[in-house]
């Protein structure tokens, strides 16, 4: 799995975080999603579908 987030889509709802703190974060000064990790463990995969669907804004894409 691949993770990779558009930055300029971002809306900073914070959902992913949520979701998946272990692989997004967010920027201190507006909100906008940061990826800590484009492949997190495969334990961690359901979650991050999870979080890429949630998104309100389609910022984040998932790749098998």
């Amino acid at each position: 799995m691949k993770v990779t987030i558009d930055q300029d889509k971002c809306v900073g709802s914070g959902q992913c975080v949520l979701t998946a703190d272990d692989v997004f974060d967010q920027r201190d000064e507006d909100g906008t999603v940061t990826l800590l990790t484009d492949r997190p463990p495969a334990h961690r995969a359901a979650d991050v579908r999870y979080a890429a669907e949630g998104c309100p804004s389609q910022a984040i894409s998932v790749e098998e």
